[in-house]
């Protein structure tokens, strides 16, 4: 079972970016929970979404041991980093997350919100580059099913944006 815990803060579409990867697994034939959390705040406050996926029915609805963990802000990596227990891959978004602490995990700093800003002119395709980055990484789903399931998501009219999002997320992920 792939256990995936993605968190940053309110506004930055973690919730969004968990349900498509869990749509991308369906899609791929596999089981599929997601989960999401948030403080009380519509934005700016702690948000974490997760995500279980596995070829058998899964018995328990939460990470009891997180494979990959995405940070995208520094409260994010401060309350969440030791998720990511040795062997699994840690990924925080340099633009926010500067102040890191020592980890058993394997920790994968990306510019993420950087090149949504730089590369789309807005911060808000930084969760769809993030999950480029994180099935480019580990590949637990595939890029088609993914990129299917970004599109279906999406608003109409950003299809183009959110297909150069997933690439840049790709490319990414090789630097990383």
């Amino acid at each position: 079972m792939k256990q995936i815990v993605l968190t940053g803060t309110g506004g930055q579409g973690l919730i969004l970016a968990g349900i498509i990867l869990a749509e991308a697994a369906v899609l791929d034939g596999k089981q599929a929970i997601q989960t999401q959390s948030y403080g009380p705040e519509a934005r700016g406050g702690a948000s974490k979404a997760e995500v279980l996926i596995a070829d058998e029915p899964i018995d328990y609805p939460k990470v009891q041991k997180a494979d990959t963990v995405l940070a995208m802000s520094q409260e994010a990596f401060n309350k969440y980093s030791a998720g990511a227990g040795e062997g699994a891959k840690l990924i925080v978004d340099s633009t926010f997350v500067r102040e890191l602490k020592e980890t058993k995990a394997q920790l994968i700093a990306l510019p993420i919100t950087k090149a949504a800003r730089e590369e789309l002119g807005r911060d808000m395709f930084a969760n769809i580059i993030a999950l480029g980055a994180i099935v480019g990484l580990t590949g637990t789903v595939s890029r088609d099913s993914l990129e299917k399931a970004v599109l279906d998501r999406v608003p109409k009219g950003t299809e183009d944006k959110n297909r150069k999002a997933l690439d840049l997320g790709f490319q990414l992920a090789k630097q990383g």
